[in-house]
């Protein structure tokens, strides 16, 4: 019996690999199970060149559970005492410190790297032992062993079958490792796709009410994954009952793509595009990684790009480690490749798909867009191919891409400085009123209600030369698209200013939102009164709930403007109706304020060219009076108006009209809108 100390320069790695393994110490039976499988796969190669003559029989790996055991048994190449020396017994690490230093914070990367992959095992187990017999001709069957300190025992034993078994006995902290139901989930993650059979038990079935085991040997996975097989050999309805199998619960995707290159790299997989609604979150993590048809990860990211994340699927690459680490992703220029790649291949179908059958993609393309709009926002040659097959909609669901929509309203929706305006709303029924005046100009409004059309309306702008985005709530429609110079208002200061406390005194209180009347000449068919909302201040706002460093925005109130229409009847009335009502009232006031505007002038005129210690203190005091004066009277003239506005609905009732068509009436104050409006009726 040989006995001796495993070689490593570190006193003790079984402490090291327990501590910094621990968060992902459940991968001890992939690590097994793959072993295995890599064993017998090497007897299938040197059969096919004839290096192995004999009966190659049943090459299934079996994982067994005991009492406190978990065995996994190949019938692969097995190994002699020379290679258990070479393989097990050497351990490739540099220095205990290096070890700790780069891998610290990145334990996942250190199986595999340093092919300590059987050493997982240690993980879980508080003994391991290898029973193996090597394929070769006269092989001595041999047993190691080891309790997870660097001293093992390596002797004789007997073994009839080449091979090899690998029996874990398991510590008090991992008894959750066997339980039958454990292992079984554990499998199926990790090793539902091997190429070699994996056996797990027995069949089950229900027979008289309860769950029994029949005779028949349990595979846990499919050796032939669709992946694996070619294109041209599968139907649309083999597609989709691998999705089933994948993803259960899930609506059936909307197409797929087929990866299969071998050059510069090696890449299969499939990849669907699912029926994405609105939420990107919770599509991700849904594409598998697997090396060799081993599972590694379902986290793609620095993979594959961070939008191709939103699809679901398997990717397939033994160019990527069964132990990818962050550092790795990083820097690995195959990695690269294959993300550019796959980028291309999701671009390529796309556009296939586009060009020879619109008509389903446009019947799909409300599933789509999330997902092309998220890739066209983040990744810069995406938005290169997809510009060509991004789609708008407009207001009568009729679906464009960019240059046949400019085609479309070039001609009427160019402003006077040359500028393409695309009007859009983002709430089809609520901004109807705003919708339909735009119609009624003969201009055409596209629906961006998506969750990411804000940012897609910018990043179009600084792409497109001349072209603007604007909301078609965001200004009454003569300015929207700005045809000739604006049209002065008739309305003389004084007037503006009455018509302006009448409606500011009147308009709401409501948190977080501030109005502001302003005036416009829209003619006597236009609404006499709306509300707009700057569009540049809403595109902030809306992007601080996305992008940080626009907390700023978020934070300012919502600013809304009430518009009137000074050529409108109504307006012009409530004008008369005010100057019969208050005229005599304001008059003394209005004389009043007349006198002291004409002495603040005067008072401002003798003082402008002066240095402040040059004016006279009685100067001074004058202007400061006459100003107070002025707030005085102007304070009693508002407080006439806003009296005046208060008694009369009329002002009231256009005020809820607005706030009405943009949603903003609600509770008490739409209660009182009805009620007021039956009473005028």
């Amino acid at each position: 019996m040989q006995k001796g100390t495993i070689g490593v320069t570190t006193d003790n790695i079984f402490p090291i690999i327990k501590k910094f393994l621990y968060s992902d110490h459940e991968i001890f039976l992939r690590e097994i199970v793959s072993n295995a499988v890599d064993a017998t796969q090497k007897l299938k190669t040197f059969a096919s060149v004839g290096e192995f003559k004999g009966d190659l029989g049943d090459l299934n790996v079996e994982v067994k559970l005991g009492k406190d055991t978990i065995t996994v048994s190949d019938r692969g190449i097995g190994m002699t005492a020379d290679e258990i020396n070479q393989y097990i017994n050497q351990i490739a690490l540099s220095s205990a410190e290096e070890f700790l230093d780069k891998y610290k914070n990145d334990a996942n990367a250190i199986i595999g790297h340093f092919g300590l992959g059987f050493y997982s095992a240690f993980m879980v187990a508080k003994k391991v032992e290898i029973v193996t017999k090597s394929f070769k001709e006269g092989a001595v069957p041999m047993k190691w062993s080891c309790d997870g300190t660097p001293e093992y025992t390596l002797e004789e034993t007997t073994k009839e079958d080449r091979g090899t078994d690998i029996i874990l006995y398991i510590d008090d902290e991992n008894k959750e490792f066997l339980k039958e139901d454990k292992i079984f989930s554990l499998l199926k993650k990790y090793c539902k796709f091997l190429p070699v059979p994996i056996i797990f038990g027995k069949e089950k079935e229900w027979k008289d009410g309860k769950e029994v085991e029949t005779d028949k040997p349990r595979q846990i996975n499919d050796t032939h994954p669709l992946w694996t097989r070619k294109p041209a050999d599968l139907t649309d309805e083999d597609y989709l009952k691998f999705y089933r199998e994948l993803y259960p619960m899930s609506e059936e995707p909307l197409f797929w793509i087929h990866l299969n290159v071998d050059f510069p790299f090696n890449l299969t997989g499939i990849l669907y595009f699912p029926k994405i609604k609105n939420n990107i979150d919770l599509q991700r993590n849904k594409i598998q990684l697997y090396s060799n048809q081993v599972f590694v990860t379902d986290s793609v990211e620095g993979i594959v790009p961070e939008f191709l994340t939103l699809l679901h699927g398997v990717i397939d690459s033994p160019d990527i480690p069964l132990n990818v680490s962050r550092s790795y992703l990083q820097s690995d220029s195959n990695v690269k490749k294959i993300s550019n790649y796959i980028t291309k291949k999701v671009a390529d179908r796309l556009e296939e798909i586009f060009k020879n059958d619109r008509n389903q993609y446009e019947a799909k393309w409300d599933s789509l867009k999330l997902f092309i709009e998220y890739g066209m926002l983040s990744d810069e040659k995406f938005y290169e191919r997809a510009i060509k097959f991004a789609l708008f909609k407009d207001e009568d669901g009729k679906l464009f891409t960019f240059e046949e929509y400019k085609t479309l309203i070039k001609d009427n929706q160019t402003d006077k400085d040359g500028t393409l305006i695309v009007l859009y709303a983002s709430d089809k029924e609520e901004q109807y009123s705003y919708i339909d005046n735009a119609k009624a100009k003969g201009y055409d409004v596209l629906i961006m209600d998506g969750q990411l059309d804000t940012h897609m309306v910018g990043l179009l702008e600084q792409k497109f030369d001349k072209t603007r985005f604007v909301r078609v709530d965001s200004d009454v429609v003569d300015n929207l698209i700005r045809k000739e110079d604006k049209k002065a208002s008739a309305l003389d200061a004084e007037k503006q200013d009455i018509l302006n406390e009448l409606f500011k005194s009147q308009l709401p209180k409501q948190e977080k939102k501030e109005f502001m009347v302003s005036f416009e000449a829209l003619g006597k068919n236009a609404s006499p009164v709306f509300i707009t909302q700057s569009e540049y201040m809403r595109r902030m706002k809306e992007m601080s709930a996305f992008q940080q460093g626009f907390n700023f925005y978020g934070e300012l109130p919502d600013s809304y403007n009430l518009v009137l229409n000074t050529d409108h009847p109504v307006i012009e009335k409530l004008l008369k109706d005010e100057d019969a009502a208050c005229g005599k009232e304001l008059a003394p006031i209005n004389s009043e304020l007349s006198g002291l505007k004409a002495r603040q002038d005067s008072l401002r005129e003798s003082q402008k060219d002066k240095k402040e210690d040059e004016i006279p203190v009685q100067d001074k005091e004058d202007l400061k009076k006459t100003e107070q004066q002025i707030e005085e009277e102007k304070s009693k003239k508002n407080k006439i108006l806003a009296d005046y506005a208060a008694s009369n609905p009329v002002i009231g009732q256009l005020i809820d009209l607005a706030l009405l068509s943009n949603g903003l009436l609600k509770g008490e104050a739409l209660s009182n809108f009805i009620k007021r409006s039956v009473n005028m009726i």
